[in-house]
């Protein structure tokens, strides 16, 4: 177990070894009996502020981080850019050094594509404290810790050959970013994780990330299999991730982004695409989830479903971290 951790960044979980990530789930746990026990008077962040940057709208992200900072003892700040000098201009490097010099942590939330992931690492090049990744145009660590420890909570902390399926979805209207689905196939795999990804073939991942999480399968003696059949990614699957995202690396054109997700309106977690799965499978799903287009109520309001188990598991991952780096 790593607990030396404090002042680490959090970008990305591929910056975190195994045993680092195992101490935070470890406290996690920890934390989360905590709660359960009635005990909300942990002073670890006694005086600490963390400063919260987003660029884009949130409902599970900022209350989760919001309450996290409470529930420790410190406090937090919440900026919309528009209130800041970004909105005039100022630079990562110069908005870095000066909230460092108030703040004991910044978090950020910009999910624009080709952006995102560059402004946090000018701000991690210039800051003196931890930065944390709420969420970007590559990564969702936050989400994929709350994930994977609602999968241990179900299956036991060796998660060595259980089976996951993450699948593409319909979901109209607007196009989401890849950010998710690329941290679930980068951080299961590394614990063992094997792994389905099925999607159309315009909506492929970052060829980057698919390369990196080609290694980690590797490294772990895991399985990786990318299927243009939905299907594929239910079958004998012990877990389900079933989420829409973009063809953001096919194309960044809105409008021929949403055209493309209406060409596969057949791309829906059912209760026929359950029955594929193993006895005891779980549905799971980041939310906000679109009802009769991306799943069916008989799955997410059905007996696979552990979303809202999912959705709290954000509180306690996000404890953990910031307990640790802060």
């Amino acid at each position: 177990m790593n607990t030396k951790l404090k002042g680490k960044h959090f970008i990305t979980t591929q910056d975190w070894s195994i045993q680092e990530l195992k101490t935070l789930f470890a406290l996690a746990r920890q934390l989360k009996l905590e709660i359960a026990q009635g005990k909300f008077n942990n002073k670890t962040l006694d005086g600490k502020t963390l400063g919260m940057i987003f660029f884009d709208p949130s409902t599970r992200t900022r209350t989760s981080f919001e309450t996290s900072m409470t529930q420790l003892g410190g406090h937090s700040i919440f900026f919309a850019p528009e209130t800041m000098q970004i909105s005039h201009g100022e630079g990562a490097r110069d908005t870095a050094k000066v909230l460092s010099g108030y703040l004991q942590a910044i978090a950020v939330r910009i999910c624009k594509y080709g952006a995102g992931n560059r402004y946090l690492e000018e701000l991690r090049a210039a800051a003196s404290v931890p930065i944390v990744n709420m969420q970007c145009d590559i990564y969702h660590p936050a989400q994929i810790l709350a994930d994977y420890l609602t999968i241990t909570e179900h299956f036991g902390e060796n998660t060595t050959g259980l089976k996951l399926g993450v699948s593409w979805t319909h979901a109209p209207n607007y196009v989401r970013p890849v950010s998710v689905p690329q941290s679930i196939i980068l951080m299961m795999l590394r614990f063992g994780i094997d792994v389905t990804l099925a999607h159309p073939p315009e909506f492929k991942l970052m060829p980057e990330i698919v390369e990196q999480a080609e290694l980690n399968a590797k490294e772990a003696g895991a399985k990786f299999k990318i299927s243009h059949e939905m299907d594929e990614a239910f079958d004998d699957a012990d877990v389900v991730i079933p989420k829409s995202w973009g063809p953001l690396v096919y194309t960044q054109d809105e409008d021929e982004g949403v055209s493309l997700i209406d060409k596969y309106p057949g791309w829906i977690c059912d209760e026929k695409r359950m029955s594929l799965t193993n006895k005891g499978s779980l549905y799971m799903h980041p939310l906000p989830a679109d009802r009769d287009k991306e799943v069916t109520p008989g799955v997410i309001d059905g007996p696979h479903s552990v979303v809202y188990q999912e959705a709290e598991n954000r509180l306690h991952v996000q404890k953990a971290l910031l307990s640790l780096i802060m």
